[in-house]
């Protein structure tokens, strides 16, 4: 209860700063959480990142203030944080689709994106099968990107990488090297913990081989490992997986992330079946 407590808390604080500049940081301290880990874990949850939450309760609550008060439309804009009429405007209306001064005037529609509350529900009927798993460090090589995740652009920015190590061969290399103690391509998830807001994404194989000019290496730490089993096809059964570990397992288990990186195993063989088995390693303390 402490975890969906703490979510709760960096929730209320969103709520009670709209009018603020606040920071992804600011917010997951709420949370007793980084920032990135607080990002991930709510994106997973609502399916929108932190900024947009932010933006869709602000342009609510504008367009609220537009139909009940006299207010200048000017005002409203600099009051919810847009520094130009023409930049509220075109926000205004890719939410609302129809402009400020015609929800002033009351004609047309609004969409509303009410306060988000956190809800216990009776959840888990059906099974995750997982096992806790204590593994000495190893290495991995493989590729990184950097990216921002302040904006969820990692969202956007990993699926086009797997794209490209599909397409360009780099994927048969990996698994070419693949001789170290977990078999598959990985994606792995590091927290560079850095005022940038910047987390690396790897696409990597376990392995003892030396780095070279394309490939480079990462040492996965020390860690008690939990390792859920994923069946289906790619990627709705890994998204399926990471939405019910956040909302459902890390809420009643007592354990927390140990701020390490994430493991997302890909075994050989076809994605696209309905058998594909894949599984999910998270770092606990």
């Amino acid at each position: 209860m402490a975890w969906i407590e703490s979510l709760q808390r960096a929730i209320d604080y969103m709520e009670e700063n709209l009018l603020e500049d606040i920071t992804i940081d600011d917010i997951a301290r709420k949370a007793n959480s980084s920032g990135f880990h607080f990002q991930r874990t709510f994106s997973l949850l609502t399916d929108i990142s932190v900024g947009e939450y932010l933006k869709r309760r602000r342009l609510t609550l504008a367009a609220d203030e537009l139909c009940r008060t006299n207010a200048k439309v000017i005002d409203v804009a600099l009051k919810y944080g847009y520094r130009t009429p023409e930049a509220f405007t075109k926000a205004f209306r890719r939410q609302h689709g129809i402009s400020p001064r015609e929800a002033r005037k009351l004609t047309g529609k609004l969409k509303s994106y009410n306060r988000l509350t956190i809800q216990v529900r009776l959840k888990g009927a059906d099974p995750m099968q997982y096992k806790v798993a204590n593994k000495e460090s190893f290495e991995v090589i493989g590729i990184k990107q950097t990216f921002p995740y302040a904006n969820s652009e990692n969202l956007a920015g990993i699926p086009k990488m797997w794209e490209k190590v599909n397409r360009d061969g780099t994927s048969g290399v990996l698994i070419s090297k693949n001789n170290g103690p977990v078999k598959g391509i990985l994606g792995v998830c590091v927290d560079k913990n850095n005022e940038e807001k910047q987390m690396d994404y790897w696409i990597a194989s376990a392995s003892n081989e030396e780095a070279s000019e394309e490939l480079s290496k990462l040492e996965i730490p020390a860690s008690k490992w939990v390792i859920f089993e994923v069946h289906g096809a790619m990627p709705d059964a890994m998204q399926s997986a990471w939405k019910k570990i956040f909302s459902e397992w890390f809420p009643s288990s007592g354990y927390e992330h140990a701020g390490t990186p994430d493991l997302e195993v890909y075994t050989f063989g076809d994605i696209s079946s309905p058998d594909y088995y894949s599984e999910i390693w998270i770092p606990v303390k």
